[in-house]
């Protein structure tokens, strides 16, 4: 991976307790697997940032290699790779998800 996009990457999901690649935005998600996702964070009343790959095709591609996973959303709590949508919504629903953003949040990532 290009060492320029790599820092990027590195820098954005740093950037807030919970960072979203995905298509649209945490108002209008434009799939349904990004929406899940967004709504699973709204549940536990925690805001997300977001980058909206629809709107730029170099996180598009590139977050795929960044991770090593194929599907958009993706998804980072606490600077840390999560997963998808469905991984979220299990987490959220075993109570893992609470922990892990109490954690991101507890430790000074920004909000």
């Amino acid at each position: 991976m290009d060492e320029r996009l790599k820092q990027r990457f590195d820098r954005e999901t740093a950037s807030a307790p919970v960072v979203i690649y995905m298509k649209g935005s945490p108002e209008m998600p434009q799939c349904g697997f990004s929406r899940n996702a967004v709504l699973a964070f709204r549940e536990l009343g925690v805001p997300v940032a977001h980058v909206n790959v629809l709107e730029d095709p170099e996180a598009w591609s590139g977050i795929k290699e960044y991770t090593d996973w194929p599907t958009i959303p993706q998804i980072f709590v606490g600077g840390r790779f999560l997963g998808g949508s469905s991984i979220v919504l299990e987490c959220l629903e075993s109570g893992e998800l609470k922990r892990l953003v109490d954690e991101a949040q507890g430790a000074g990532v920004p909000a």
